[in-house]
């Protein structure tokens, strides 16, 4: 049968996608990038806010028009809103055909060949067990109201957490780039912040070994992938719940003995679990990209404390310093939540401080989603949503001046740049990345005068700064 897929939410959920269709691929189905071609719809859905829940209810109304016109189809809801909202999917939305939750990823061959037990619901029921911020579109039909009660802490109804983890020997189709690809280091999280319901539908936090990381690694090079980025919901959390101290930088330093990967990216780091030995390795390792992505969420100890983060302002200072000092030239990318119940003015122009003295080559912003089931859920949302999105065109307003500031005293600085494609906008501009610049997040390097005979995706080439386009970088190949 034809596979078309649909993949939403953060690089974690898009793992589980491509060993979804790597399986579905080894049973002998094919995939199709066209929704009026396939046979079976996939939809794998992010739940993390609300925004995110919106588009992903809004892919699968679209999907399940497109069963309508085709007799015979199937569509399989996956991920985190199908783990979260199961019943009210399938109640909502008959056209739902399965549903894949966070644990039954292996079992998506059942979920798109329709088996199912003798005496089972139309809705297969296998084994019980998400950018900078989307908002949704002006003028879309509104998404159904899933109005669900709030799941107190320590309270689960229903099977236990999931605790499936994929490993190297998992077949995996790629969707990214054939020069890049992520691999997940680990699945689940053991925070308890106060905005975030990750751990209530991800389970505890679950490491995978170094050997199997590193076998994946190994094959995806021989594939042809240069760049890998190292994904969970906390990285430098990886090991220690196996009792493996240190296993990070043994990490690092084994795939920077690989000789086909040119760059290795760490993603989603956490400030109390990123210690010297991580800083070190990143620094030692010529493969590793001098590049930190520590989500801070706020400044302001005040709410810090409310969203039940560790840290204050100036041990996040501290961190900072530490990082610059141990790792020349890093760059330092992190997210901030604007609007969290109980932020004030102060608290906001603290944050806003924070950033201007910091000066982050990166910043991500969210508008606080008010979710059923965290802890925050019963501090009530008091921040007005006009004032959240004020606060967030704001603060990103003020990193664009920075960011604009010191793109233009990069013009003339000779940089090496990952070659990722050429450009929609005109055939002779190549589009790439600096070792600072994460594919998808942050901004990119336009590649102007370019031979298009020359470059291939995933080269790495020597090329001068020749001006600044907002957040963007124009680049001119050297011979």
């Amino acid at each position: 049968m034809k596979i078309g897929v649909i993949s939403l939410g953060c690089p974690k959920n898009l793992v589980d996608t491509e060993v979804m269709l790597g399986l579905a691929e080894r049973a002998g189905h094919t995939l199709t990038p066209d929704a009026a071609e396939a046979d079976v719809l996939l939809v794998n859905t992010c739940a993390f806010i609300e925004a995110a829940r919106r588009e992903s209810i809004e892919a699968i109304l679209e999907m399940a028009e497109h069963k309508k016109r085709g007799p015979g189809r199937r569509l399989v809801v996956a991920g985190c809103l199908a783990e979260r909202y199961r019943a009210e999917l399938r109640a909502r939305i008959p056209e739902i055909d399965a549903t894949v939750g966070i644990d039954e990823v292996p079992e998506i061959l059942r979920a798109v060949d329709g088996g199912q037990a003798p005496g089972q619901p139309p809705v297969l029921q296998i084994r019980r067990r998400p950018s900078a911020e989307r908002s949704g579109s002006d003028g879309a039909s509104e998404a159904p109201d899933f109005g669900l009660s709030a799941v107190r802490r320590g309270v689960r109804p229903g099977p236990p957490l999931p605790t499936y983890l994929y490993d190297g020997e998992s077949p995996r189709v790629l969707t990214t780039p054939s020069h890049l690809a992520y691999v997940k280091v680990a699945e689940g999280c053991d925070y308890a912040c106060s905005f975030c319901i990750i751990p209530r539908l991800r389970g505890a936090y679950r490491s995978r070994s170094v050997e199997s990381v590193v076998e994946e690694a190994r094959a995806l090079a021989g594939r042809g992938v240069r760049e890998i980025v190292l994904v969970s919901q906390d990285t430098t959390f990886y090991g220690i719940d196996r009792g493996e101290r240190g296993a990070l930088p043994r990490l690092l330093r084994e795939l920077n003995s690989i000789p086909d990967l040119r760059w290795i990216r760490l993603l989603y780091l956490y400030p109390t679990t990123i210690g010297d030995d991580t800083l070190d390795a990143v620094a030692e390792c010529d493969r590793v990209c001098k590049y930190i992505d520590l989500p801070l969420q706020h400044a302001s100890n005040r709410v810090l404390r409310r969203m039940r983060r560790p840290g204050t302002r100036s041990s996040y200072e501290r961190l900072l310093g530490r990082i610059r000092t141990r790792i020349p030239g890093v760059a330092l990318r992190t997210t901030f939540i604007v609007g969290f119940p109980g932020e004030t003015t102060r608290d906001f122009a603290e944050l806003c401080e924070f950033v201007r003295q910091v000066g982050f080559d990166h910043v991500g912003v969210f508008t606080y989603s008010h979710e059923e089931g965290t802890a925050a859920h019963r501090l009530g949302d008091d921040v007005p949503a006009r004032v959240k999105r004020q606060r967030r065109g704001q603060l990103m307003a003020l990193q664009k001046r920075l960011v604009v500031r010191g793109n233009r005293r990069r013009i003339g600085e000779t940089v090496q740049v990952m070659v990722d494609g050429a450009s929609p906008d005109h055939e002779l501009v190549f589009k790439g990345r600096l070792q600072g610049q994460a594919p998808e997040i942050d901004p990119v390097v336009y590649l102007t005068e370019a031979d298009p005979a020359a470059l291939r995706s995933g080269d790495i080439i020597q090329a001068r700064i020749v001006g600044a386009r907002g957040y963007d970088l124009v680049a001119r190949p050297l011979p």
